[in-house]
């Protein structure tokens, strides 16, 4: 059976020691090299080639971050495993952009960076919890930005106007004379906004518009 081939790189030499003590123990990996910087590491990840990198983020003369954006283009086949006791949003991105197929914090048990090494060779990726969590945050709020956006763009000046003025409780009458129009064109501009939100009712529809940031909280009062 093939073992699979594991470079460590951490300022720590207990955490080298203990990771690669760990790691050894399974009959399917083998620790081909350990470093102590981000120069280091490179330099033994181009001779060993190999099949997963694991590395700190805070290594003296390179980071776990530049080891990376420079490692991955180079050798794409490499997973590269960042172990570390940082969970900054910068870092956490700054990673995952770069190619990182892993990011786990050093409150983990034992098993789970076995666990870890042999996903990421298997080409899956491996978030911690609290890292997991971020990923999911950005992704909703750029999705919500995404449909504000959207939603900016389709709905007009006028009925943006008219939406503002029925979330704070007017009903078409006060609108329409608060916009000296007539009612009917109210009518009118409440059943776009309804269609363009993809809602049914005035509460749905200010519902919508809060999630998608059409409206502030502010709006409401």
């Amino acid at each position: 059976m093939d073992k699979i081939r594991i470079v460590i790189a951490d300022d720590h030499a207990v955490v080298r020691e203990g990771t690669r003590a760990l790691l050894e123990r399974e009959p399917d990996m083998e620790v081909v090299g350990e470093a102590s910087d981000g120069e280091e590491a490179i330099k033994l990840i181009e001779e060993m080639q190999p099949d997963v990198a694991i590395l700190d983020i805070s290594l003296p003369e390179l980071s776990g971050i530049e080891v990376t954006r420079r490692i991955k283009p180079r050798f794409p086949s490499i997973a590269i495993l960042i172990f570390t006791a940082y969970d900054n949003d910068e870092y956490v991105f700054a990673l995952l952009e770069a190619g990182a197929a892993g990011y786990l914090l050093k409150d983990i048990h034992s098993r789970e960076i076995v666990e870890s090494v042999r996903s990421v060779h298997d080409g899956k990726s491996v978030l911690h919890p609290t890292i997991a969590r971020k990923v999911i945050q950005r992704i909703v709020l750029g999705s919500r930005q995404a449909d504000s956006a959207k939603a900016n763009t389709e709905i007009s000046e006028r009925e943006m106007e008219v939406l503002k003025l029925a979330a704070r409780g007017m009903n078409n009458r006060d609108i329409a004379d608060t916009l000296s129009i007539s009612i009917r064109t109210v009518q009118g501009h409440i059943n776009n906004i309804f269609h363009k939100l993809s809602v049914g009712s005035r509460t749905q529809a200010i519902s919508q518009s809060v999630k998608r940031g059409l409206l502030s909280f502010e709006d409401l009062g």
